[in-house]
């Protein structure tokens, strides 16, 4: 598989990388044996990215993940801070979205101290000393509000983001950047905080939503921030098309998304696609990309999606989704 360098580093990345929530039991359990299976397949692949968080599943993604990469020392990791955890207090039969957790609470805290704990805990739970890539995890009022932001940013940009800058100085990672689901954040620490390597950007440069490509996208490349691209099928819509209950950003899609999706589909058709393999084939190609997130406990799902990518995009590609 193809790899593509990380910002101004000397880290390379898979073109394709695997997303670990599903394997934290987001919406459903995923047993042992579906973990191996999947982990497996995206080995086997070629895969050689595994992004992470303490948020999945409350650390049980990580440390599955942890356990399969025991023996594979070569694998890319990237992991999140923001999120602390602590054994819980009650039993977790579910917590936000995730069922069956691992037994934690969790607090926010996106200081230098609070990074730095988290930052340790994801390396005990991954069974490693260093860890490639540490994203900041869904800072910004998209998550918090504004309000509720404000604390967060303070304290981010008080003494978190210079944690970071240390860590990697002193070789604990090879690249920081957000890993957030909107770009003014993006645009916010990029001018007030310094310079990221990479950007975790969930669902906002996807051939549905590209709102990312009026100021991010120029701003990155001016800068050489990378961008790996999560949620393309921006939480259902672009996997479903437009059918009754289809998602869109976690929630039910309006009748103006499900019209642009219904032209999308169209335009899809035309070039023999369909548009969930448009969807991959826009995202794996966007000249900002370092790499592509693909997500799924389900090893079916995850060979679909990389035999769709298998097949070249055919000729007018480019230009019918310009």
């Amino acid at each position: 598989m193809k790899t593509r360098q990380v910002g101004r580093t000397d880290l390379a990345v898979s073109e394709l990388s695997f997303g670990c929530a599903s394997i934290g039991n987001l919406y459903r359990e995923a047993s042992e044996a579906d973990v191996e299976a999947v982990l497996a397949c995206a080995w086997a692949a070629g895969i050689r990215y595994f992004d992470t968080a303490p948020h999945y599943g409350r650390g049980l993604s990580e440390a599955r993940l942890g356990r399969f990469l025991s023996t594979r020392p070569e694998a890319v990791v990237s992991t999140k801070v923001g999120r602390v955890l602590s054994p819980a207090n009650t039993p977790i039969a579910e917590a936000d979205g995730f069922v069956n957790p691992a037994q934690n609470d969790v607090r926010y805290d996106y200081s230098g101290d609070g990074i730095e704990e988290s930052f340790e805990q994801s390396c005990a739970r991954l069974g490693r000393n260093q860890i490639e890539i540490l994203y900041v995890h869904d800072i910004g009022e998209y998550t918090h509000g504004i309000a509720g932001n404000a604390p967060h940013r303070e304290a981010f940009l008080g003494s978190g983001y210079e944690r970071l800058v240390r860590l990697k100085e002193q070789g604990r990672i090879r690249a920081f950047g957000l890993g957030v689901n909107e770009c003014e954040v993006c645009l916010d620490v990029m001018r007030h905080a310094g310079p990221l390597d990479v950007i975790l950007l969930a669902g906002r440069l996807t051939l549905l939503d590209r709102v990312a490509e009026a100021e991010l996208v120029p701003e990155c490349r001016a800068v050489g921030t990378s961008l790996v691209l999560g949620g393309i099928f921006n939480s259902g819509i672009l996997a479903t098309g437009a059918v009754p209950g289809a998602t869109y950003d976690y929630g039910p899609a309006s009748e103006a998304i499900l019209d642009r999706v219904r032209a999308l589909e169209a335009r899809a058709a035309e070039l023999g696609l369909p548009l969930a393999t448009a969807a991959l084939h826009f995202a794996i190609r966007h000249p900002a990309a370092a790499s592509v997130l693909l997500g799924t406990a389900k090893p079916t799902s995850l060979q679909r999606n990389l035999e769709a990518l298998a097949t070249p995009a055919p000729a007018g590609f480019d230009a019918a989704f310009a």
